[in-house]
């Protein structure tokens, strides 16, 4: 049997993030990304896999108003501060911004050609804007409310600006304005047919049909060469956005094969648009005969209700280019991407679905042996399914009437996906995968179902626990053979089972046992069929929030809101193991590596992988802002899937193995690298050396580099060519070396030398670009003060001992006698008459000692003994007497310094 490996460390891929809460967004051009509004920040979000690129921080403002440039280049965006901001994509930086309106800017709108802005805002103004300048170039009024939408005309030579305003009352219209400086009258009409708000205007492909949409369930289409009301169309719903579609597209092939075939074709060439609102349902007509071609029969949309009773399915829609479809954007911030094919009848199939929020994350399960769909339950009545290799929302499960508490998922017998949810509503559900279909209803608890799970091993039955403090069986028998309509589950045992809320229930890998956790502070154990108790655990001092059988052994693990989690022996009930390390509530726990370890989450942020039999934390990871309510592990692969109240959901995998690996190269790399090193040294390739040094990042091993080549003549060269190399990056961790090697007394001049090289080659400019350069400089001045302070008062001790050496006639400063004759003559006269006195001085002495001799020869032994005791003071005094007059100069005896020599201080 394979060894079983223990996991080290898993690798965070941050799966569903939040990237729109509502209101504005702007799609380039090729579909290819959206700009959101997510609160105060803008995010740039990959339309492929819902993916976030790079997020703009705003002012801490609501953004209100988004418009891209028509090269995708330049976005615009305007928040509840009135502050317009210009953003360049390729930067990710505000290069301008300003002030116009005297309210916040509702909408925007870029002309053709990409130099032009118009703004409206909630002042009734209209403003035109030069992009480059920065300046207003026309400034319009007339509306009677705040402005909803405006349009530049796409023809670039028909300088036309359209605006459309809720003017209050049971009036609104829509301006046409002329931007062009040869005419005078900017407003050169007003078209008045709507009754509610203007919430959408269009220009068909020819350019001669202006559409409007509003409240008022009424779309209106005026010609442009009179500015006359054409037709008006009547919708039925609250219009929300209205797109005209273009003839060469493939909507308007489809469309054309479909009215053809219906023989609605009368040969003219008629408009069609798009239309969708309060009903959630797309809508597509033809202006020919004001006729509704399709109307999708089943919502993809759950509709909302406003606070003043009004609904809100779609809040907006756009046209994609090349051919990519339709985008809805719908009220509970969802994107949704159509196409429309023509068989027999026309079919508009949801290709992709971006969900911009999922609010707090309760609960998540892996769908099927695959695990290529998660399943989540959020803070709402349906189930969203998730593609994790889009990240797409594939479908959702929609019957609940309340939030949606917990779920899960098997695959049964017969192989089909089967999901099982939880809700407020006091119900439990039973979902087919596949058909995206509720086959079972289960009534019976008096309150909110917190908790359910399937059955491990025959999957014929689920459990279910409530806050009614109940614990229901229900049998599944039945379900599977009639998918038409859901049919009533029955309750096979029930039982009375906690004081409190029933938080988390587990079926035993057998499904003989079943266990349940409370917020009673206990979990109990009860034998299935008949729910018999077996054994209670007691010991958690605050509610129990997850159970888990173990897979291997007669155990169970809870995690519980006292900040630990416990593993119970199922025989006697006894605590075997306790995990201490969370600092809040342990919100999950559940078994991984064939229950040899323990994967937790809580409401700390915290996820954390222990050890089951050293009761060690392997790895703590920090991903989510806020509480981490669901955790899901794959059954094949032990995926890890994470989501919490920050509505993120993180995937996890196993990165042990690739660990290893990965640390084996290293280690390969360095030895290698080591050995090209020590063949740099032989080879007195010292430039080379360090930057090998530097890759390994091997700080001593570069200290001591320095350090040889300090004591070299050409250090400076070496130390230069190795210098020239680095980056700023490198350029940063050298400094960082720097910083430490300074603060040693020993090594400072090593720093010191080094910190010279590098100021002498890189010119200040470009060491203030390094990041982070003025902490370490910091950090570098006070050690380098205190190093030059010291050195200067060793510099000026030695002056000290030259004077105390010069005073012991040790020094002659020969060195310096050429100079000083030069610079002072006066001196050097001096010198040379003290040179004659020495000489003088010479002659004294020896006349004296013949003297001296004479008379000893001349006296007895006894007299001579006496004068040779009297003689040398006397010379003495004689000599101290010449050398007070002429101490200028100093002479040193044979007799008494006949064995010092004279040291030359070098200039």
């Amino acid at each position: 049997m394979e060894s079983l490996r223990l996991k080290t460390n898993y690798s965070c891929v941050p799966a569903l993030q939040q990237f729109y809460t509502g209101g504005p967004f702007a799609v380039s051009s090729d579909g290819s990304f959206i700009a959101c509004a997510c609160g105060s920040s803008i995010k740039i979000v990959d339309s492929g896999n819902a993916s976030i690129k790079s997020t703009l921080e705003g002012d801490s403002e609501q953004v209100t108003a988004l418009v891209l440039s028509p090269n995708d280049n330049i976005l615009f965006s305007s928040s509840h501060s009135r502050q317009i901001r210009v953003w360049d994509l390729t930067t990710l930086k505000c290069v301008r911004s300003w002030k116009g309106h005297d309210g916040p800017v509702m909408c925007m709108a870029c002309d053709p050609s990409g130099g032009l802005l118009a703004t409206g805002g909630a002042d009734r103004k209209v403003l035109v804007w030069d992009v480059d300048g920065g300046y207003c170039t026309h400034y319009f009024k007339g509306h009677g409310g705040v402005i909803s939408c405006v349009m530049f005309h796409p023809d670039p030579e028909k300088q036309l600006l359209f605006s459309g305003s809720d003017d209050g009352g049971d009036h609104a219209t829509v301006r046409v304005w002329d931007i062009s400086k040869t005419k005078r009258k900017n407003c050169i009409a007003t078209l008045d047919n709507h009754r509610s708000a203007v919430t959408s205007i269009a220009v068909s492909e020819d350019g001669w049909t202006l559409l409007s949409a509003g409240r008022d369930k009424v779309v209106t289409l005026w010609d442009l060469h009179d500015y006359s009301n054409k037709k008006t169309v009547i919708t039925n719903e609250a219009v929300e956005a209205v797109c005209a579609i273009g003839a060469g597209s493939l909507f308007a092939s489809s469309l054309d094969s479909y009215r053809q075939s219906s023989k609605k074709h009368t040969g003219s060439q008629a408009l069609y648009f798009v239309t969708v609102g309060e009903r959630g349902i797309v809508r597509l007509w033809s202006s020919e005969g004001s006729v509704c071609l399709f109307e999708q029969k089943v919502s993809d949309v759950t509709a909302s209700t406003d606070e003043d009773g009004s609904r809100r399915g779609f809040t907006s829609a756009v046209m994609l280019g090349s051919n990519q479809g339709l985008l809805c954007v719908t009220a509970d911030q969802q994107f949704l991407f159509y196409s429309l094919n023509w068989t027999e009848e026309l079919q508009l199939n949801l290709s992709k679905r971006l969900v911009g929020y999922n609010e707090e994350v309760v609960d998540m399960k892996f769908i099927g042996d695959d695990e290529k769909l998660l399943a989540l339950a959020t803070n709402l009545e349906q189930v969203r399914v998730y593609d994790l290799a889009s990240m797409s929302c594939s479908y959702v499960l929609s019957g609940h009437t309340e939030t949606i508490l917990c779920l899960d998922t098997c695959v049964s017998s017969s192989g089909r996906n089967l999901i099982v949810t939880g809700s407020k509503d006091n119900t439990v559900r039973l979902w087919e995968s596949e058909s995206t279909s509720c086959i079972g209803v289960g009534i019976g608890h008096m309150g909110a179902v917190g908790a359910i799970a399937f059955s491990k091993r025959k999957r014929d039955f689920f459990v279910s626990g409530s806050s009614d403090h109940t614990l229901k069986v229900w049998s599944m028998d039945g379900v599977l053979d009639n998918l038409t309509a859901p049919i009533n589950l029955k309750a096979k045992a029930v039982v009375a089972a906690h004081d409190k809320d029933i938080n988390s229930v587990a079926v035993a890998p057998n499904d003989s046992l079943v266990c349940s956790g409370s917020q009673d502070r206990t979990a109990c154990v009860w034998r299935l069929p008949d729910l018999v108790s077996v054994v209670v655990f007691k010991g958690h001092k605050r509610g129990i929030w997850s159970v888990e059988f173990s897979p291997v052994d007669q155990c169970v693990v809870t995690a519980s809101g006292d900040k630990t989690i416990r593993i119970w022996a199922i025989s006697d009930g006894s605590c075997l193991k306790t995990f201490e390390g969370h600092t809040s509530s342990v919100l999950r726990a559940l078994f991984v590596t064939r229950g040899t370890q323990i994967i937790s989450c809580g409401a700390d942020g915290l996820v954390k992988l222990w050890t089951v039999k050293s009761n060690e934390c392997v790895a703590t990871y920090d991903h989510h802002e806020d509480k981490v309510w669901a955790l899901a592990v794959g059954r094949k692969t032990e995926m890890l899937a994470t989501g919490g109240s920050d509505a993120v959901v993180n995937l996890w995998q196993d990165s042990t193995a690739a660990d290893k690996e990965e640390a084996f190269r290293k280690e390969e790399e360095g030895v290698l690298k080591g050995q090209e090193l020590e063949n740099a040294l032989l080879d007195a390739d010292y430039s080379k050396a360090i930057q090998i040094a530097f890759e390994l990042r091997r700080p001593h091993r570069l200290l001591q580099l320095f350090a040889e080549l300090c004591r070299m003549r050409e250090a400076e060269d070496h130390v230069d060519r190795a210098l020239k190399a680095f980056g700023n990056e490198e350029l940063r961790l050298l400094f960082n070396y720097i910083r430490e090697w300074n603060t040693k007394p020993k090594l400072c001049y090593v720093s010191q030398f080094v910190l010279f090289r590098v100021f002498n080659i890189f010119p200040p400019t470009e060491i203030v670009q390094i990041k982070g350069i003025g902490e370490l400089l910091e950090g570098l001045i006070p050690y380098s003060q205190r190093h030059f302070g010291r050195i200067d008062r060793l510099v000026r001790s030695t002056f000290l001992l030259d004077f105390i050496l010069s005073g012991m006639s040790v020094i002659e400063p020969e060195t310096q006698q050429s100079e000083s004759k030069e610079e002072f003559p006066l001196q050097s006269k001096i010198d040379s008459v003290d040179q004659e006195i020495g000489i003088e001085e010479k002659d004294d002495i020896l006349d004296n000692n013949t003297a001296s001799k004479k008379r000893k020869s001349n006296k007895s032994r006894h007299e001579n003994d006496v004068e040779e005791k009297d003689q040398p003071l006397e010379n003495n005094t004689a000599s101290k007497k010449r050398k007070s007059k002429h101490s200028s100069h100093k002479k040193v005896k044979d007799v008494a310094y006949n064995k010092v020599e004279s040291i030359q201080l070098e200039a």
